[in-house]
């Protein structure tokens, strides 16, 4: 039973983590952890190699894995139904049958004792996520309350931090922005290193016009993420809706060269064609091609 119980800690190593916005580095605590003593044989074990199957499998016919994942709980039990309902989960998550995801990462938390918070902390995100993916805001924030419960008891900060920020995703589709900032300041405050919470509370106080304090969190992402894309698109989105039109330009194109291929590349590109050229001092503009007359999109 021990051996099982550690490939439990592996399998979440492993695979794509269902997030309904792109997951950051943050995201890496549920998926990577570093190399234990006795990994080796933990690796050779009939629970590790079938994990591994199915994996792998996943990432060639995600309907197939499905298939196997399904045969697969309904045959064994304890730990191994954990693993089974992991892989499951994973890939209703790649077929976007949400509710299916919900129901087996539900599963595989319940299965997992009150002993072990951490596992259950991060099964309860990749709920919570997929309930977010799913359009089910409301149901999500319970996820993602439990997750940080269950973080809490396992005194991970970072696990905590992750709970926290996908939280603030939620209510702010609930319409609860307040709450959501709230969310946010736990997430900054439990991993202050991580670029990311600093980004989404950047963006939501853009949303609500509070463009001085938005320029504050913005530049604290791009202090701990200089090459982030992401970072650069709302920086100039931010610049501006606060009439600074060449720092503006300044930040899009940085993210064109930053990472020329990316969809914020794209998205930086359609907003500098909107502001046309630079206009020189001497040289009046031929059409209104302020600041107001570009319409910022909202960063994927």
């Amino acid at each position: 039973m021990l051996l099982i119980s550690s490939v439990l800690a592996i399998a979440l190593q492993v695979g794509p983590n269902p997030q309904a916005i792109p997951p950051s580095d943050g995201h890496a605590e549920l998926r990577d952890r570093p190399p234990r003593q006795g990994d080796e044989d933990i690796a050779d074990s009939p629970a590790s190699v079938w994990l591994t199957q199915c994996l792998d499998l996943l990432a060639q016919d995600a309907s197939r894995a499905h298939t196997m994942a399904q045969i697969q709980r309904t045959t064994v039990s304890g730990d191994e139904r954990v693993l089974a309902n992991h892989c499951l989960g994973l890939a209703a998550t790649e077929l976007s049958r949400w509710d299916e995801a919900v129901q087996a990462f539900s599963a595989a938390r319940a299965e997992i004792d009150e002993s072990d918070p951490r596992t259950r902390a991060r099964f309860a995100t990749m709920a919570g996520n997929a309930e977010l993916a799913g359009g089910n805001a409301a149901a999500a924030s319970l996820q993602f309350r439990l997750a940080k419960s269950d973080a809490q008891a396992a005194a991970s900060a970072p696990l905590e931090a992750i709970a926290s920020a996908d939280l603030a995703r939620a209510l702010v589709a609930m319409g609860l922005e307040e709450e959501a900032l709230t969310a946010l300041a736990d997430a900054t405050r439990l991993m202050p290193g991580e670029s990311e919470p600093w980004l989404l509370t950047a963006t939501l106080l853009r949303r609500l016009d509070r463009l001085d304090e938005a320029q504050n969190m913005i530049e604290r992402a791009g202090e701990l993420a200089p090459m982030d894309a992401e970072i650069g698109l709302e920086a100039g989105v931010i610049a501006i809706l606060s009439g600074r039109e060449e720092a503006a330009r300044e930040s899009w194109l940085s993210v064109v060269e930053i990472q020329p291929e990316s969809l914020a590349a794209q998205i930086a590109q359609d907003y500098l064609a909107q502001l046309g050229d630079p206009v020189s001092p001497s040289t009046p503009p031929s059409s209104p091609a302020s600041s107001a007359a570009v319409t910022p999109q909202e960063p994927s």
